[in-house]
């Protein structure tokens, strides 16, 4: 794994993500990363952020087809030049950049499916114009270019503490609908084998109700009918889980101690109080794909553009990730 490069796709162009790249560089945390990283986004782009900054870091062009043949270290940014004429969209996030972060998804996927990558890291996307309709978020984005029959799993990971949506972005109002005892099985299933292979740990998971305290003035309650046998299957499966708990008062430090995993049944329920607890101290890994994908957990954060005063902790975060791989 160490021998291949990891890839950095700078995502959109409109954000924060390059000042927050050239940061982890001048803090030295890419040069001290074993691991080569091969950046895939616009040259002249990263060249203006860095002139307005006042960085002055050496960049190392290189060809796709030399991918395996040039001898790539972390002395330099190693970027594969993806041409876009940023001027037309400097001043708002629009589709017009879609054709650019489409080409740097699609040499980054080339890349990997001919294993002369090792994994992916890509910095924020619009979901309003880049995905549009067509996919919730990226996880599902990669999971459809990388034809998984089932979505890749989110899971927004600390070492002492991650948070897994089992509906990702979905208006509230067609969550209920969408849940099923299958959909979380699968979920706890793949993170169980991803902590295990990956990480050398047999995770504890908790998994919340949907509705307050757990309960429902309905007729029909989620917690009885799809939660609960969820996670009677899962025991059975010798997973080791307990549930449902009510989301207001899981979040306590004796919780936090006890268990690895909190799986919710829907975006917000435990992203808000994953972001409050570990602030930009967290990545967004999406497990099941072929490959490890890792993006920090930020979004494009573009009225922060040019202030020199974005946090780069996510990004770091998601680097030191890959030193913790087997």
């Amino acid at each position: 794994m160490k021998n291949k490069p990891l890839i950095l796709v700078l995502g959109e162009p409109y954000s924060t993500f390059s000042e927050i790249l050239i940061k982890v560089f001048k803090f030295q945390i890419i040069k001290k990363f074993k691991i080569p990283i091969v950046i895939i986004g616009s040259l002249e782009l990263l060249k203006k952020q860095m002139f307005k900054l006042n960085y002055s870091i050496e960049i190392n062009p290189i060809k796709i087809r030399d991918i395996n043949r040039t001898k790539i270290n972390n002395n330099s940014l190693n970027i594969i030049d993806v041409k876009f004429n940023f001027k037309r969209i400097f001043n708002k996030i629009s589709s017009r950049s879609n054709n650019y972060i489409r080409k740097s998804f699609n040499i980054a996927l080339h890349l990997l499916k001919k294993k002369l990558a090792c994994g992916l890291i890509n910095g924020p996307i619009s979901k309003k114009h880049f995905l549009k309709k067509k996919y919730l978020g990226i996880t599902e984005y990669l999971s459809k270019k990388t034809q998984l029959k089932k979505n890749g799993v989110m899971l927004i990971y600390n070492p002492f503490f991650s948070v897994c949506p089992v509906t990702t972005h979905l208006p509230i109002s067609n969550v209920s609908r969408s849940l099923s005892s299958k959909k979380i099985i699968y979920n706890i299933l793949e993170i169980n084998k991803f902590f295990i292979t990956n990480l050398n740990k047999k995770p504890f998971f908790a998994v919340l109700g949907l509705n307050p305290h757990c309960e429902t003035i309905n007729n029909y309650s989620e917690e009885n009918s799809i939660i609960k046998p969820a996670i009677k299957s899962l025991l059975k499966k010798k997973i080791k889980i307990s549930g449902p708990f009510s989301a207001d008062t899981f979040f306590s430090k004796k919780n936090l101690k006890k268990y690895d995993v909190a799986v919710g049944m829907y975006h917000d329920q435990v992203l808000a109080p994953m972001k409050t607890l570990y602030s930009f101290n967290a990545i967004n890994i999406t497990i099941g794909l072929p490959f490890i994908r890792v993006s920090p957990d930020h979004g494009t954060n573009n009225k922060m553009i040019g202030k020199n005063k974005s946090d780069p902790q996510s990004l770091i975060s998601s680097i030191n990730f890959f030193k913790k791989l087997k």
